[in-house]
């Protein structure tokens, strides 16, 4: 820009108009939004910007970069690890538990995750916000004791700290709550600061595609893809992009506590819902072969299936809830721990059939309305509930049978879910074909 003074305004003009934004513009602006001299109006029309003219790769790169050097980035002693540092990243999507089972799952296979995960945005149920329901669990440990629990038990999954990427924890409140999550150049920028500040080796991303997912469909879940591994490439982190189904919930549940239930369920191996392991082994198996832990992918999946079967990954993951300031041997007394709903309900299928379409993102939302998660960035959530028991794409029902069960604060919230819900859940007479979980692998 002509002066020298920094004027956000300006870099919100030019990419309002489509201008090509300078590595220094999009550098100041970034320095605006970790000191706060940058407001929140401004904030939003930037995104919204952003939004609607998208970014070059070069953009992309920049503002990636600038956000990871917003904060501190993380620089780990080599002789003091086991194995390769590695993550993942999902996109989001409703009943995604993926990452509580998996940074365990990493750990007993001899690799180091240090996972920076985000509050829920828009419809999607956040990480952060689900380990909020285990008490005492310490969402922003101090850098030093991130490192050591991850050096010691071989993951830590904790929220963004004031140190580690600061620009991205404000734009991504906003985001949420600005109707501007689904940008591919704001995605990629939040998911790869974050990483890029963890100083990994390897990460794996989930990219999900649906009517429950911010891609809802292939072309874009294959920009986004893209746009990863090129600013990944550039960045020089070993990137690996798989494409997944999510046409219906993940998992049959949905809300914060009722997830941390299956995740404990899912590794003492009481109950293992055949997508949600199927995305498990997919993504840890991609991981240990792009960090060079294993040579090919059936040795991949054989240590992955070997190291839940063995109750490493349990151990990983009780060790890790403690070391964070959780419950000691929390997986043994889960339930006593965990928040409950007062009021829970069945919604039951008005006729017999087969379940032919889910509207996901219509249950992700019923899930914030019953206030499990957040409208604007400040707004307290209710971590007990959510919905559990839901039916899958292509189930066989009775007239009367159970589509889900609703765990809602109160009656008179209860009864416009269900609502909801009954419109959400398509019965049709005959079976419908289903979609892979596992659509398609980039790299």
């Amino acid at each position: 820009m002509a002066s020298d003074v920094f004027l956000p305004q300006e870099v919100i003009r030019r990419k309002r108009d489509c201008k090509e934004l300078t590595e220094e513009e999009i550098s100041g602006f970034v320095t605006g939004l970790a000191d706060g001299t940058i407001s929140e109006g401004q904030v939003s029309a930037f995104a919204m910007s952003v939004f609607f003219n998208g970014m070059l790769p070069k953009e992309c790169a920049a503002l990636t970069l600038a956000m990871r050097d917003s904060g501190e980035v993380l620089s780990w002693d080599r002789d003091r690890l086991q194995g390769p540092v590695v993550d993942k990243h999902s996109t989001g999507g409703v009943g995604d538990s993926v990452s509580l089972m998996l940074a365990p799952v990493l750990a007993a296979c001899g690799a180091h995750v240090p996972m920076i995960s985000g509050r829920g945005l828009g419809h999607t149920g956040g990480t952060l916000d689900k380990l909020t329901s285990i008490p005492g669990y310490d969402l922003r440990p101090a850098s030093d004791q991130f490192q050591a629990v991850v050096e010691e038990v071989g993951c830590a999954i904790i929220g963004q700290t004031s140190a580690l990427a600061p620009a991205d924890s404000r734009l991504y409140a906003v985001r949420d709550v600005t109707a501007t999550v689904e940008s591919v150049a704001l995605i990629t920028a939040s998911i790869l600061s974050k990483k890029l500040a963890a100083g990994l080796d390897a990460l794996v991303m989930d990219i999900k595609v649906g009517n429950g997912a911010f891609m809802s469909s292939m072309d874009e879940a294959r920009e986004l893809a893209a746009s990863i591994n090129r600013v990944a490439d550039e960045a020089g982190l070993k990137t690996q992009v798989l494409i997944t189904d999510m046409s219906q919930p993940l998992a049959p549940v949905a809300g914060n506590a009722l997830e941390i239930a299956e995740c404990v369920d899912y590794l003492q191996g009481n109950r293992r819902d055949a997508r949600l392991h199927e995305i498990v082994v997919g993504l840890g198996s991609a991981l240990l072969m792009r960090s060079g832990l294993v040579e090919d992918e059936t040795q991949a999946k054989k240590r992955v299936e070997a190291r839940l079967a063995s109750g490493e990954a349990l151990v990983r993951f009780d060790r890790m809830v403690a070391a964070l300031g959780g419950p000691l041997g929390f997986s043994e007394n889960s339930q006593t721990h965990l928040p409950r709903a007062p009021v829970v309900r069945e919604v039951v299928s008005p006729m017999a059939g087969f379940v032919s379409s889910i509207d996901t993102r219509a249950l992700g939302l019923a899930v914030v309305q019953l206030g499990g998660g957040r409208t604007r960035p400040e707004d307290d959530i209710d971590l007990s509930v959510g919905l559990d028991q839901i039916a899958r794409l292509g189930d066989k029902v009775e007239a009367g049978d159970p589509f889900c069960r609703v765990h809602a604060p109160s009656e008179s919230a209860m009864d416009h879910v269900c609502d909801v819900i009954g419109q959400a859940i398509i019965v049709s007479e005959e079976p419908v074909a289903l979609s892979p979980t596992v659509i398609e692998q980039v790299r």
